[in-house]
């Protein structure tokens, strides 16, 4: 059996109706693992310096997931969704898909392409 993994903190845009729909579809399976302490949700727009200890700041948090782990651990865009993954039961065998070294490359490679067009739509739309 391995050991759980560390707490995992994800700040997010709730402002963004994509961001906010991802979480809210998942937020059943999320569930289990929010009651068991392994995840907590965050809104960025209500702790904008969160996370200026790691150079990032809130348009940064606004364009890609971020998440820190109980370990001080920073994931951002992709690797934070293979994180909670690896959190969310029955998704784990995709956090460990996503960790494989070419599939990860692809997956943040996808990732960021997609963050950033959705990051320009939200500015446009004035979701901030």
């Amino acid at each position: 059996m391995t050991a759980p993994l560390p707490k995992l903190t994800v700040w997010y845009n709730t402002r963004c109706p994509v961001c906010n729909a991802g979480i809210d579809w998942q937020r059943n399976r999320l569930v289990q693992a929010a009651r068991a302490g392994a995840i907590e949700f965050r809104d960025i727009n209500l702790e904008p310096d969160a996370l200026v200890r790691f150079g990032a700041n809130v348009e940064d948090i606004r364009r890609r997931l971020h998440g820190v782990d109980a370990d001080g651990r920073l994931y951002v865009g992709a690797d934070c969704a293979a994180a909670i993954w690896l959190r969310t039961p029955g998704d784990a065998w995709l956090g460990r898909l996503a960790g494989l070294p070419v599939v990860g490359s692809l997956a943040r490679f996808g990732y960021d392409r997609f963050a950033d067009i959705l990051y320009a739509w939200n500015r446009r739309k004035g979701h901030w």
